[in-house]
């Protein structure tokens, strides 16, 4: 309980900060962006070119995406047995399969495994469920969604101009040389920032409210995401040998709650949009439980 209280009180903080009225409604997504542009890049550039490269850096960049083909099949077989809308079943295709694992992801890894872990988590997300967002989720979207689906064009922009990404190619090139101590030092305050900054946020934009027809879904997509997923794949890397700092960082960021964006696109999509907010909100509460009972298991 120690090791997350203080993401609790962070959060509570944000919660409290939404209810004053002299912050505007859209503070949640003004410190977003400054993690987005700053803050994220900022910690990309500081441990992306200390990271040690092995044949075991290749599990941040394919588990992700075998995270998404296993979940969704598993969503779309929940959906079709409980016979729920199309709405419902796009917004648990979105919200399932795409992890929180940078904004809250990359801060839990830190905290249960040390900054030299962070490489590994920044890999399975800018590898992993930042693509996965722009290509299987911009999918989704256009399938079951009222939006149309975007030209591959505009798709590959979207992940080239993206400031974290760009950071990531930045810090890989720069893999094994030292930057100024000036440089160093400005890297590591914007790092420093991300997670008081992310918690706010995510404090911030939380809403809790949901109808009762609606429990089940969400009920069915967390226990999927948070325990099934992880539990899978945590079984499967004992079964196959599979270890090493790579793989079990990859293994708790499979177990991250619903990606935030993921549902703020799913409710402009018209993809249940309580349900959705409330995945990732819930998500969120109950990973504070359910990421300890997986860092135990690994």
């Amino acid at each position: 309980m120690e090791t997350v209280l203080p993401f609790f009180l962070l959060m509570a903080i944000g919660q409290l900060l939404r209810h004053i009225p002299v912050f505007p409604k859209e503070t949640d997504k003004s410190l977003n962006l400054y993690v987005i542009y700053i803050a994220l890049p900022a910690l990309t550039l500081q441990q992306v070119p200390r990271l040690n490269f092995s044949d075991n850096i290749l599990s941040p960049l394919i588990m992700p995406w075998l995270v998404i083909l296993f979940s969704s099949v598993v969503v779309l077989l929940l959906c079709k047995t409980m016979h729920w809308s199309r709405e419902t079943t796009g917004s648990l295709l979105l919200m399932v399969p795409l992890g929180n694992t940078s904004f809250l992801g990359i801060p839990m890894v830190e905290q249960f495994f040390g900054s030299s872990a962070i490489p590994y988590a920044v890999l399975y997300d800018q590898f992993g469920s930042f693509l996965a967002l722009s290509t299987y989720g911009t999918l989704i979207l256009a399938l079951y969604g009222s939006g149309s689906l975007p030209s591959p064009v505009s798709v590959l922009k979207r992940i080239f101009f993206f400031p974290p990404f760009l950071a990531l190619v930045a810090a890989l090139i720069m893999h094994g040389n030292t930057y100024p101590e000036w440089l160093s030092t400005l890297f590591s305050m914007g790092a420093a920032s991300m997670v008081p900054v992310v918690m706010v946020a995510v404090g911030f934009q939380m809403r809790l409210f949901l109808p009762r027809d609606e429990l089940v879904p969400l009920a069915g997509g967390l226990t999927i995401r948070l325990l099934i997923t992880p539990l899978v794949f945590l079984y499967i890397c004992k079964m196959l040998g599979l270890s090493g700092p790579a793989t079990l960082v990859s293994l708790f960021e499979t177990a991250m709650p619903p990606m935030v964006t993921a549902g703020a696109l799913a409710s402009i999509a018209g993809l249940k949009p309580r349900l959705s907010s409330a995945m990732a909100a819930y998500g969120i509460l109950f990973a504070f439980f359910s990421l300890p009972l997986i860092h135990s298991l690994l």
